[in-house]
Parts: C-alpha cells; structure tokens; sequence
C-alpha cells in the first residue's frame, strides 16, 4: 500500500505560523513604515484571534474537503503517536506540546503587574504655539467701526454674506421676496435691528447685537456643511457619522472639553486637525481633517463662534489676562 505524502500536514503548520507571524510582527511593522511614527501600531488582541480562527476554519475546511486530503494531513501523526518516528522523540513531543499549550493559557489568566493603561490625553498641547494662546475671535466682539460699516451695508440693503450661502440666500430671495435680505435670519437681535432701521433710528448696540447674529448665522451655515457630520446638530459628538471611529468626536456640551481650553488652541486645533496633533496624542488620534486647507481664517473663526454658541459655553480666559 502506497503511503500518504507528509507535505500536505506542514504545510498546514507552515501556514499558521506564517500568518501568525504576519499578523503578530509583519503589520505592526509595515505600520511603521507607512505612517512614518516612531513606533510599530499593534494589531489588538481581539482581533488577532479573529485572524488566527478563521484561519483555522479555512485549513480546516482545506483537510477535511475529502477522505485523501484527511489521510495526508493524520498520516504523520498518527506516525508520531505509534513511535515511528522513535520513542524518544514522542515521549519529548508529548511532554513539550501539553506544557506548551499549559503554560500559555497560565500566561493569558494569571493576574500581571502592569502600569496603568494611558488615559487619553483630552488636549495634546507640546507643540502648540505659544503666540496663539492669546488669540482672540475677530467675530465675537465687532469694534464700532465693522458696527457702522454694518450699519451702512443694511441701510443701502447691501449686507455681504459667505459665497457659501449666497445661491440659497438668492433662492430664497426669490420665492419670498422680503423687504430686507437680513430677514434671513429670524432671530430677536435681528427683528429689533431691522425695526429700528425702518423707523431710522438704528442704535449702535442693537446694530451690534445683529451683527453678532449675522456672524453666527453664517458660522452655523459653515458647521452644518462641514462639522455637523461628526460632531452632530447638537456638537455632543454625535453626527451622523460619529459612530463609524474608533474615537467619538468630542462633546462640546460636556464642561471638560472646549470651555476648558483658549480660543487660541481651538483655533489652531481646527485649523491643523488630526494630524497637525503631537506624539503624545497617539493612540487617541483625531480623525479631524486639516481644515486650513479647505477654510478661509475668518470662515474658521465663525465655525469656533458658532460652535461655543451652540455648545453654551464659552472659551477659557488666559493666564496672562
């Protein structure tokens, strides 16, 4: 009787412990190298031992997909446990393969001195200008110049909006046809302002308030078309998109995220992003992109207006002042 070939049963051992490998040193190593940090990123436990049995379901299915392939992958087993191989050799096989297996599954359940998991960092700082901690938001305090030069724009019903906003403006324009563009927004500030503009008596703190609203009308406009997706409606994280990180954008309603931090920082964090954030943010990176790239400086500061407006809360005042 012909003997069942030996190849088909390393191969088998052979495919394991190349995946194994791959997993366990190959990725984190080709991390490495496309990312270009410092350190390898690690493949998660969990996630290891996915690969590892659906790579056993596959050998699996592979063995047992006829009686010859069965055949090929037992014969040198069954070789081994009848001592063929020599007596020696399967007293060692069958004392080292169990205290293997045993000290493995001892490894995996004993408790371990271990130092605490890093805490995420809520706001990676170490490469932060200096300059910008006392960065002020242009929009949130008009000066009575922009009020007068505001004033003049709404008495000659010349008010400027964001190119962003101007075709939906038009559109609306033209189906309501209102006596003064600035009806756009319907907000308190807004209606009183343009009372007073139509008896012609405009007083400059209510033209300020307005302008404030004009601000933050078009500063919700630019958050809804580019933040709203992740951070949500209500920028507590929980856009539409927000459940498909691994890290949840932050809650801006909770008191420990943008309340606690100077216009400044979140200025120059929106304007870099994700991966304008330091080492030290790794593994909790940002996934925000770098949004200077896409937004003007002054469109980036109505965002930041309208989002510590929305959120409630307002910016922490520097040390300095």
């Amino acid at each position: 009787m012909k003997k069942p070939p030996t190849f088909r049963f390393w191969t088998i051992v052979l495919t394991l412990v190349l995946i194994y490998a791959l997993v366990k040193w190959g990725i984190p190593a080709l991390s490495r190298e496309i990312t270009g940090m410092p350190f390898p990123l690690t493949v998660p436990g969990t996630l290891m031992f996915i690969y590892m049995l659906l790579t056993i379901i596959a050998l699996f299915l592979l063995v047992t997909f006829s009686e010859e392939h069965l055949a090929e992958f037992l014969y040198p087993i069954q070789r081994f446990l009848r001592g063929e191989y020599g007596r020696t050799t399967r007293t060692l096989g069958l004392v080292i393969v169990p205290a293997l297996i045993g000290w493995q599954v001892y490894d995996v359940t004993i408790p371990k001195v271990q130092q605490p998991s890093s805490l995420r960092i809520q706001h990676p700082s170490s490469n932060f200008p200096k300059k910008n901690e006392d960065l002020k938001n242009p929009f949130a305090s008009p000066s009575d110049a922009e009020v007068d030069a505001f004033i003049e724009q709404a008495q000659a019903n010349e008010v400027g909006f964001i190119p962003q906003l101007e075709a939906d403006l038009d559109s609306w324009a033209e189906y309501t046809e209102p006596d003064h563009m600035l009806e756009a927004i319907p907000t308190a500030p807004m209606r009183a302002f343009l009372r007073e503009l139509g008896a012609a008596s405009v007083n400059r703190d209510s033209a300020r308030a307005a302008l404030m609203e004009k601000h933050l009308f078009e500063g919700r406009a630019l958050y809804s078309m580019n933040c709203r997706p992740c951070h949500g409606d209500s920028v507590a994280g929980d856009g539409p998109m927000a459940d498909g990180f691994k890290l949840r954008p932050i809650n801006f309603t909770d008191n420990g995220t943008i309340e606690t931090i100077v216009e400044g920082y979140t200025f120059w964090r929106v304007s870099n992003g994700g991966p304008g954030l330091p080492t030290e943010a790794t593994p909790w990176d940002s996934a925000m992109p770098v949004w200077k790239l896409n937004l003007s400086e002054e469109e980036r500061w109505k965002i930041i207006l309208a989002e510590y407006d929305l959120a409630q809360k307002t910016p922490r005042i520097p040390e300095s002042h």
